[in-house]
């Protein structure tokens, strides 16, 4: 996998956890302050209720004030929104966040605003119910007391219990409180919740145990940020994988456009893309696909023209010999016929070999053969055959000592022997095949003395079935895939096959390069 890919890949996993962690927070602390201004409200509602339903709240109630800054007001007095009037209007207690801490208001039957500050909300609210219940019940003989508890307990929407049991009365230093004090507000080890143990005045005990304290992480709220966490990666998620989608369906839609013959047809490729790599893989296939239909449909036209020839020289010869009586002129047509069939055999080698090299290419087992061997044997069978020119390798002690190079021996005889024979159809009288072997690369230069290529026609050669006269006589010979087969060759050997004008001799320069030595592949 490449690093750049990689990194953006991680980037945008960083990119879209900090982006649901941002999202979940701001989530967590909105969902939070409408939830913790709800159970504030609801949570001191008993005690603002009970205040707010006793005639005369401010004198019954005195003490409140010097605890909790008590004090009934008119709606104008009021530093709140229009909206927290409605409210109140409506008799909903409602919930206001200050500077020296939560003010509580609610609307009594006279129409004023009844308004307490707490500093700490949960035990500030526990300890003033827990002064009106010890307040209320002072004044209730024992035997009405049990009674007097169970309505305390529904009014002000808390637990009262007399406590009975002495193992259920708290350690000493609540006990040193509330001797202190008359109340006492503790924490139970077990529920958590806010306890405030009352002494009333014949010594008895009265255990007030409040609603549990606001939680920000209740389960709702958990289930809430799981449930949006995982709606926003599923999003991602989904727009990831409908680009990666996206640029699968582009390979599609090209791919059924090559399918109905649309060879041009070609995936668009850029750095954002997911599938980029496959996107260049796949245009290197569609490439060699086009080159490959190009190269059949050029074979067929040209094998076509190359077949009428002898074919019909074939079926002349075969005519003259339904009427031919003289035995010489049968002879002549039987060899003729002979040629004919030899040029056709030669003719579909040269086809076999070049399509073969053409599409895809042999199965190429490089071994270290010695190039100059190779130039050596070759130029011996061409002198062999064509007496009539110097064939000639020129080769010196330096190259020499480089000849060892990762070949495959039968198709380098072949790509030499086949520009050594086409050097010789044209030379005057003299062929030289030069070696010039380095560390580094092998070079083979074939030259001639004979008319030479025209520069403009260096690159026409090497193109299958070319022939820059035209001309096709059994005296010129060629098909025009010599030079095709040529390239081929060193294009599957890692190297190249070009053309120019030899300075010694004149004529024409065929040119081999490839590397001495296969690269060697890195090990998994």
């Amino acid at each position: 996998m490449p690093f750049k890919f990689f990194f953006k890949l991680y980037a945008r996993l960083i990119g879209l956890t900090f982006l649901i962690l941002m999202f979940c927070v701001a989530l967590f602390m909105g969902v939070n302050s409408v939830r913790e201004q709800y159970w504030q409200e609801r949570f001191a509602e008993p005690l603002m209720r009970w205040v707010a339903s006793t005639p005369n709240p401010q004198e019954q109630f005195h003490w409140l004030s010097a605890f909790y800054d008590f004090r009934l007001l008119s709606p104008e007095q009021l530093a709140v929104s229009d909206i927290e009037i409605e409210r109140l209007s409506y008799g909903q207690v409602v919930s206001k966040d200050t500077s020296i801490g939560q003010q509580i208001m609610v609307l009594d039957e006279s129409g004023r605003v009844l308004r307490m500050r707490f500093g700490n909300l949960y035990s500030d609210v526990s300890e003033a119910l827990a002064l009106i219940a010890r307040w209320h019940l002072g004044g209730v003989p024992p035997e009405s007391r049990e009674q007097a508890v169970a309505q305390l307990s529904q009014s002000l929407g808390a637990s009262l219990s007399i406590i009975q049991d002495p193992e259920s009365v708290p350690d000493t230093e609540v006990l040193g409180r509330v001797s202190d004090r008359g109340i006492s507000l503790y924490q139970h080890p077990s529920s958590g919740r806010a306890h405030v143990l009352i002494r009333l005045k014949d010594g008895a005990l009265v255990d007030l145990a409040m609603p549990p304290p606001f939680d920000p992480w209740a389960w709702p709220v958990l289930l809430l940020l799981m449930v949006v966490g995982g709606s926003v990666l599923a999003l991602a998620l989904y727009l990831a994988m409908r680009e990666v989608d996206s640029n699968l369906r582009a390979v599609e839609s090209v791919a059924i456009r090559i399918a109905r013959g649309e060879m041009g047809a070609r995936v668009e490729t850029s750095d954002s893309r997911l599938v980029s790599r496959l996107a260049a893989a796949f245009n290197g296939m569609a490439e060699h696909i086009q080159r490959l239909v190009g190269v059949q449909r050029e074979m067929i036209h040209a094998v076509s023209h190359e077949l009428r020839t002898p074919v019909a020289r074939i079926r002349f010869g075969v005519q003259m010999i339904e009427t031919s009586r003289d035995p010489d002129a049968l002879q002549k047509q039987l060899d003729g016929i002979d040629g004919d069939i030899q040029e056709l055999d030669e003719l579909i080698d040269e086809i076999l070999t070049y399509a073969r090299l053409e599409q895809g290419g042999p199965v190429f087992a490089l071994q270290e053969c010695s190039v100059t061997d190779i130039v050596r044997q070759v130029v011996g069978e061409q002198q062999l055959i064509r007496t009539e020119h110097v064939i000639e390798a020129d080769i010196d002690d330096e190259s020499e000592a480089w000849s060892l190079s990762d070949v495959e021996p039968r198709y380098l005889h072949r790509a030499i022997q086949n520009l050594v024979g086409n050097g010789a159809r044209y030379a005057a009288s003299k062929v030289r095949v030069h070696c010039q072997l380095d560390e580094d690369n092998c070079r083979i230069d074939v030259e001639d003395d004979g008319p030479g290529i025209p520069e403009e026609d260096w690159e026409k050669v090497f193109t299958a079935f070319a022939r820059l006269d035209d001309s096709r006589t059994r005296t010129s010979g060629g098909y025009g895939l010599g030079l095709s087969i040529v390239r081929r060759i060193l294009y599957w050997h890692g190297g190249q096959a070009f053309v120019s004008r030899s300075e010694d001799l004149g004529g024409a320069k065929f040119s081999l390069v490839w590397p001495r030595k296969k690269p060697i592949e890195p090990s998994l």
